[in-house]
């Protein structure tokens, strides 16, 4: 019994040993500090952790933040970029009150770029849906300015027309009969273009620079002109024709050309070599007929040379821009020197 009770006592010393042990060790690593230190270094809202470290931030768009990013697009050249952040910022903000602005800056981003086909319908749509607003009625002149750049000057005197029409008040009407004179002048239809100066109202003569215009338009005309019939008709005296166009080198080439031709042709049915003098005589001809043809054309080129040249003076010392612009939430009218289509 004694034996048995030994026994006992001492497994249940040794059970009691390992019990101790595991609860110290249980203890110990269940601890409140420890739990704390373990949560600290896997808590991402620590601030040794900062959320960022494991989300992107959240980007929000700002209307007025786009705009201004479309703007610096804008007004850096960098149109086709301008064109995409326009468009954003249309998609975003569609009730912003800058959408039709926003418009309105794709068709002159367009228009600058030199896509003047997508200008045209920028600036069409933009009329179709806004009817009679600041930025529709000044579309009207964009979409001249755009078909003066493609040569379709009958297009661009429609919307010019059209614009005189409907225009709310004299100012906007003055703008189209200006721009409606220069197109007229891009055509060499002086007279008419003078017309259109003349409508301009009393108040805005002096804004549009108009008394120099109209004073270079009578000092200057008539310009001088040959006439092509003439130049033809003096071509039948080789380099004659090219002379009456003040082209002297040409004159000279033709004459001494067509003269050493025709002597040699005379020299060689002088000495009966009919053949050789036909042949000649076969390319003298073609010379002689080219030379009028290029002598008629010289006088075309003349006078459309004097026409340019009158127009590029009367546009380096009296011709102004007129753009409306935005800044500052108010609107400004702005003269700017030296404009051409």
């Amino acid at each position: 019994m004694i034996s048995g009770g030994i026994m006992n006592s001492k497994s249940c010393s040794l059970l009691a040993g390992w019990v101790a042990l595991i609860t110290s060790l249980f203890l110990f690593f269940s601890s409140p500090v420890k739990s704390e230190s373990i949560q600290k270094e896997i808590n991402p809202t620590s601030p040794i952790n900062p959320p960022h470290l494991y989300a992107a931030q959240e980007i929000v768009i700002n209307p007025e933040r786009q705009f201004q990013f479309a703007e610096h697009y804008f007004q850096n050249g960098e149109y086709y970029r301008a064109i995409g952040e326009y468009e954003r910022f249309i998609y975003f903000f569609p009730l912003s009150d800058k959408v039709e602005l926003a418009r309105y800056k794709i068709g002159l981003s367009f228009l600058n770029g030199e896509q003047y086909a997508e200008a045209i319908k920028a600036f069409d749509e933009l009329i179709e849906d806004y009817k009679n607003t600041e930025y529709a009625l000044k579309s009207y002149l964009e979409i001249s300015r755009a078909y003066v750049l493609l040569k379709r000057y009958n297009a661009a005197l429609t919307g010019i027309k059209n614009l005189i029409t409907i225009a709310p008040n004299t100012e906007i009407k003055d703008e189209a009969y200006y721009q409606g004179g220069w197109v007229y002048l891009e055509m060499g239809l002086w007279e008419k273009a003078h017309k259109y100066f003349e409508e301009i109202s009393v108040q805005n003569r002096k804004k549009y620079n108009l008394k120099e215009i109209l004073i270079r338009l009578d000092t200057k005309l008539p310009l001088r002109r040959k006439n092509p019939a003439t130049a033809g008709l003096l071509a039948i005296m080789p380099g004659a024709g090219h002379l009456y166009c003040d082209r002297k080198k040409d004159a000279l080439i033709s004459f001494l050309l067509k003269g050493a031709m025709i002597y040699a042709a005379y020299e060689a049915f002088d000495h009966d070599l009919n053949v050789i003098g036909g042949v000649i005589t076969f390319f003298e001809l073609g010379f002689y007929s080219g030379n009028i043809y290029s002598a008629v054309s010289s006088a075309h080129k003349y006078n459309r040379n004097e026409r340019h040249k009158f127009l590029n003076y009367l546009k380096k010392n009296t011709k102004i821009d007129i753009s409306m612009a935005n800044q500052n939430e108010s609107k400004s009218l702005l003269l700017l020197c030296k404009f051409s289509f």
